[in-house]
């Protein structure tokens, strides 16, 4: 199938837009996933066959992630998926503990009573998970508990500054694969984040997903051996292993 419709003189361009955020987001979901190792080069002949898209929207959907800072393009070397030094990722990894605080500050001044009882759920079934060791699904929610706090701030200028972080991909370059999942402390400190929230203490929210966030640095493998992430050569080239379609979440050993 190829990138332009049939459906009158507009639909191409439509069409086409709408294969090219596709494939956008397909792509960028895979690679926050985890699924391909850093350092991985990706052709446009495997993307293409695997999103079903022609080669020039493919290249153009690698612009933009390449302009957003998922990939690297480089003469000679292609494109590869993002790697990062260990400055580099101590750095985002402080701005992710910075703006983060300041979000759940504003959401235990703006949560709406709907927006804390979802909270609640998703607390209610990581405990469950975590009662019968699901890691996958604990780490399913622990992502769907931040973006709650997220929305629940209800600060647009601070949220979209929150979202251009690259940190899921620090997370899983430095992940540290011998720790214990989830991480212990980590399911209570979302209580204290949720408490703080429900009380409408923003200095003790803001004080909890601090520590909350800066513990799950702090269990990273950030010391950087001469074989660590940063200095191993890069994969060769390899079909991303995960479909596009398939939302299941990786299984994360260490989680934040």
């Amino acid at each position: 199938m190829s990138d332009h419709g049939q459906a009158g003189a507009a639909a191409p361009g439509r069409t086409s837009s709408t294969r090219h955020d596709q494939a956008y987001e397909g792509l960028r979901s895979l690679l926050l996933s985890g699924s391909i190792p850093p350092g991985t080069r990706l052709t446009e002949a495997d993307l293409t066959n695997k999103f079903n898209v022609s080669r020039s929207t493919m290249r153009a959907v690698l612009v933009q992630l390449a302009q957003e800072g998922y990939v690297t393009s480089e003469v000679n070397r292609g494109v590869r998926t993002r790697s990062f030094s260990v400055e580099e990722a101590l750095d985002i990894l402080e701005a992710r503990e910075t703006l983060e605080s300041a979000l759940a500050g504003k959401a235990a001044e703006r949560a709406t009573d709907e927006e804390i009882r979802e909270l609640r759920r998703t607390l209610e079934e990581m405990e469950e998970a975590k009662a019968r060791g699901d890691a996958s699904v604990y780490s399913q929610g622990n992502r769907r508990f931040h973006q709650q706090v997220k929305a629940a701030a209800h600060q647009h200028t601070l949220a979209r500054a929150y979202d251009t972080l690259l940190y899921p991909l620090v997370m899983r370059q430095y992940r540290n694969l011998s720790a214990q999942h989830p991480r212990a402390g980590s399911y209570e400190e979302h209580q204290a984040i949720l408490l703080a929230i429900v009380t409408r203490n923003p200095d003790a929210a803001i004080a909890a997903m601090r520590h909350h966030v800066g513990s799950a640095r702090r269990a990273l493998q950030l010391q950087a051996p001469q074989d660590g992430p940063e200095h191993q050569a890069p994969s060769e080239t390899a079909p991303p292993a995960t479909s596009p379609s398939d939302n299941s979440p990786p299984q994360h050993r260490s989680s934040p």
